[in-house]
């Protein structure tokens, strides 16, 4: 059970405003050390919207993102990684020419210090640097058990393998917060309970989750906690039973309770 003083990541009265539009209103969540927290709703509920603007892709119209009791409201994505937020999105984003090792390898980005003259001159520093580098992104192909493929290139593995990949990058950059957008999308049966298995793992390494899924039962199954949006609102957050049995959830949403 999560302590409801300690929280790893904060929204407060989150809004989003495109002109007219209201992607997102007065939406505040609480996410705590070690839950799988999951953000449920219809398409243009605002989901990705308030994942943008907990990443630094977007800056909020109004209202704060706190990280660990700290304002992050309009940081750099860059600064946000460096901090300890990743994320996946939900259109697959891999450099489809590359190989496996090497799209894991650039999330470690942000962890990287050599200097412009290091990388020119092949300083001792960062050969080191690139050796760590290396070694890192092939513990985390080990981890979501893709290690066997690395040096295949990325655009030629199946699309479960490919969400994996960008899974990998993602926890290459040492997050203790990971955000995952629709990361089931496109995945077969055997593919999701694969999925499901290694965010447990990810919890367990002491990683706190942030979910986007529209697959229900997977939802129901792994989550502590569930926040449901519409039309850029919250209209519901609870325990997983809860949730699925509110009847403004069901209207929404659902259509049904029975996601046991």
């Amino acid at each position: 059970m999560a302590d409801d003083t300690i929280r790893i990541l904060a929204t407060e009265q989150l809004s989003r405003h495109y002109g007219g539009v209201i992607a997102l209103s007065e939406v505040t969540i609480h996410v705590h050390p070690g839950q799988i927290f999951s953000l449920i709703g219809p398409n243009g509920a605002g989901k990705t919207t308030l994942f943008n603007c907990v990443t630094g892709l977007d800056k909020p119209t109004l209202g704060s993102v706190s990280f660990l009791g700290r304002q992050i409201t309009g940081w750099r994505p860059d600064q946000i990684a460096c901090l300890g937020i990743a994320r996946t999105f939900q259109n697959i984003r891999l450099f489809t020419d590359l190989t496996v090792l090497d799209n894991v390898k650039i999330g470690r980005h942000p962890r990287t210090s050599s200097s412009f003259v290091g990388a020119v001159f092949r300083t001792q520093k960062q050969k080191q640097e690139e050796a760590a580098i290396t070694e890192r992104a092939q513990e985390m192909l080990q981890f979501v058990g893709l290690a066997d493929v690395s040096n295949q290139t990325a655009g030629n593995l199946s699309y479960g393998d490919q969400r994996r990949v960008e899974i990998a990058r993602a926890l290459s950059t040492e997050p203790k917060l990971l955000l995952l957008d629709e990361p089931a999308a496109g995945m077969n049966p055997q593919e999701t309970q694969e999925l499901i298995a290694l965010i447990y793992t990810i919890r367990e390494q002491g990683i706190a989750v942030l979910l986007i899924e529209h697959d229900m039962k997977l939802v129901m199954q792994i989550s502590d906690w569930v926040t449901v949006l519409d039309h850029g609102q919250k209209i519901r957050d609870g325990l997983p039973a809860d949730v699925q049995n509110d009847e403004r959830v069901i209207a929404a949403y659902l259509g049904t309770s029975d996601y046991a």
